[in-house]
């Protein structure tokens, strides 16, 4: 028997992900909102609905694309590690970033990159 999930299914969470309103850029992993907002933030950036776009997998699934960000301030100096996304109450999602260190003061660019969710195989 094959395995299946409607687009519907994969959709859903990635529209969970797109009503994000805060991208920050960060020194270490944040496992909660105030970690990524706060305690690990380097730069940030308000996002909103039309930074996210959804599309097929580029495999197979779905994918949302969040849009580059240019000149994000630098409020604190230290090594780029991750990027966060949450809303006004939850840490959505977390990923890794190329390692750089940023200086408080200048601006970063956060380049455009995808979420992928695979159809179930």
């Amino acid at each position: 028997m094959a395995k299946y999930a409607n687009d519907l299914v994969m959709d859903a969470a990635l529209d969970k992900v797109a009503t994000s309103t805060i991208l920050t850029v960060c020194s270490t992993q944040p496992t909660t909102r105030t970690e990524a907002i706060t305690t690990y933030k380097l730069a940030d950036v308000v996002v909103d609905s039309g930074d996210f776009t959804k599309a097929n997998g580029d495999i197979s699934g779905r994918k949302l694309t969040v849009a580059i960000q240019s000149s994000v301030p630098i409020d604190t100096s230290g090594t780029a590690l991750h990027v966060a996304l949450c809303d006004g109450t939850d840490l959505l999602y977390v990923t890794t970033c190329t390692s750089q260190a940023l200086v408080s003061g200048n601006t970063v660019t956060v380049p455009a990159w995808d979420i992928e969710i695979a159809d179930p195989s």
